[in-house]
């Protein structure tokens, strides 16, 4: 057995009688390195490597109907969809790709969705960890919320909640096609569970060409569906709230409340829009009975957030309608979920801050709590970026594209806001048109987040303030 050799001792003072053993110096980390680390980047950086794995895949010939490779673009621009939980599409889903192609698809939204969750809860945290011991110590004991410490309580029940909900509604649909549409066993199961988890991450795709247009007066088809769209796109904070405290809402935190009045303010409002405008056009619910139509306004009010399914022609609807799904699209869903948009709590702290200004408020106060100046900051700062891409996104599809304007608006806001529906114009974009609208996907699918988190761990005290002048505004 040979010997340790023991480390060598260095003295700085001859004095000393003893001194420390020397360690190894880490050698520093490269600039490289620590960049993609960064929270900020990590996210992006992720999202492309998925997507180019997804194109890839989408380009054996295995995945094609045809027995050949599918292009580059129209791969990318599949993969992106899926990837970006959206659901533009530029082929047929079910005649284009094959079955193996299908369940690319599926496994690309599916992991979107999960990243998706699970990456924006996790940022969500750790933009919190930013805040002071005091300030994190007063909200946990108020909110009782999730903390950095419960990194592995975060996955387990994302994880969790996600195979439950896809399970049951997977169930409930693969028991309907069967029973009531007659379809074999294992075609009702596939469509089922495709379905399922295409809702839940707000993914948009189907195995049908026309969507969900042959189940559109199917209640049993319809109601699980927009559940599970509903639970994907609450978000993961709010899931995990109202699983420890369902009934208690007095202790529901700021966010979850703002997230459930948001949401029913939106839908409630959307859907009374949304049948005023289209109860009697014959190209849309007018073909409907009086439940069937209640029914499909209250789908596209929710479906229009983010999910894209379509019960209708949407490029059939009148403009008011379109105009009212714009809006829509851009709020979007609910934070540290599969939803997109500028989100739910973003829209309504601003409406809240405009409600206090109008007032004379001097604090925008929410539920008897105080808003932060730094959250509304950051609500607009989130907003600004949104109009500022959608208006270049706009821009550009026009000067590429012989599109009316408000058909180039309506596939922006979808595409930025990574909600899939369309106006039917999306297949025959030429390449600029596609390229155009792969971007406005991935900066709506990790744009908001990314900036949201790099602002945050940017911040630091400063040791002094400049004078104070007020502008005019207005």
């Amino acid at each position: 057995m040979t010997a340790r050799t023991p480390p060598v001792a260095t003295c700085t003072r001859p004095s000393v009688a003893q001194c420390a053993p020397t360690r190894p110096v880490p050698a520093p980390e490269s600039a490289l390195r620590k960049g993609i680390r960064h929270p900020a980047r990590l996210v992006p950086l992720g999202f492309l490597v998925l997507i180019s794995i997804g194109t890839a895949l989408l380009m054996l010939p295995a995945a094609r109907n045809a027995g050949v490779g599918a292009p580059l673009l129209t791969a990318l621009f599949t993969s992106t969809s899926a990837v970006c939980v959206t659901g533009l599409v530029v082929v047929d889903t079910p005649v284009y790709w094959s079955t193996f192609g299908q369940w690319i698809i599926l496994g690309l939204f599916q992991a979107g969705g999960l990243g998706i969750m699970t990456g924006a809860t996790l940022l969500g945290l750790l933009v919190a960890g930013r805040l002071g011991l005091e300030s994190r110590l007063a909200a946990q004991a108020e909110t009782r919320e999730v903390s950095l410490g419960n990194v592995r309580d975060v996955l387990r029940i994302v994880v969790l909640v996600t195979l439950v909900v896809e399970g049951a509604t997977t169930l409930a649909l693969t028991l309907r096609f069967h029973f009531a549409h007659g379809a074999p066993w294992g075609q009702a199961l596939w469509e089922g569970l495709f379905h399922a988890v295409s809702a839940f991450n707000n993914a948009g795709f189907s195995t049908r060409s026309d969507s969900l247009t042959t189940w559109a007066g199917d209640a049993l088809v319809i109601v699980p569906l927009t559940l599970a769209v509903l639970l994907g796109g609450l978000g993961f904070p709010v899931l995990s709230e109202l699983r420890r405290r369902p009934l208690d809402w007095r202790r529901w935190s700021v966010h979850t409340r703002l997230t459930l009045q948001g949401t029913a303010l939106l839908v409630v409002g959307g859907a009374t829009l949304i049948a005023a405008y289209e109860w009697h056009n014959p190209a849309t619910f007018g073909a409907l009975e009086g439940t069937e139509r209640v029914l499909g306004a209250m789908f596209h009010s929710i479906a229009a957030r983010t999910a894209g399914f379509n019960t209708v022609d949407v490029g059939a609807m009148q403009l008011e309608t379109q105009a009212v799904t714009w809006a829509l699209m851009f709020i979007g869903g609910g934070s540290g979920g599969t939803a997109g948009g500028i989100k739910i709590t973003t829209f309504m702290l601003l409406g809240y801050a405009v409600w206090a200004e109008a007032r004379g408020s001097q604090d925008t106060v929410v539920f008897r709590r105080r808003v932060p100046d730094e959250a509304l900051r950051l609500a607009l700062a989130v907003v600004l970026m949104a109009l500022t891409v959608l208006a270049f996104g706009v821009l550009a599809l026009l000067s590429v594209t012989d599109l009316a304007v408000e058909d180039a608006i309506f596939e922006s806001i979808s595409a930025s806001a990574t909600v899939g529906l369309s106006t039917g114009v999306t297949a025959t974009l030429p390449p600029a048109g596609q390229a155009i609208l792969i971007a406005l996907m991935f900066i709506g699918r990790v744009g908001s987040v990314t900036l949201v988190t790099a602002l945050a761990m940017r911040r630091r005290p400063r040791a002094f303030r400049y004078p104070e002048e007020r502008p005019i505004v207005g």
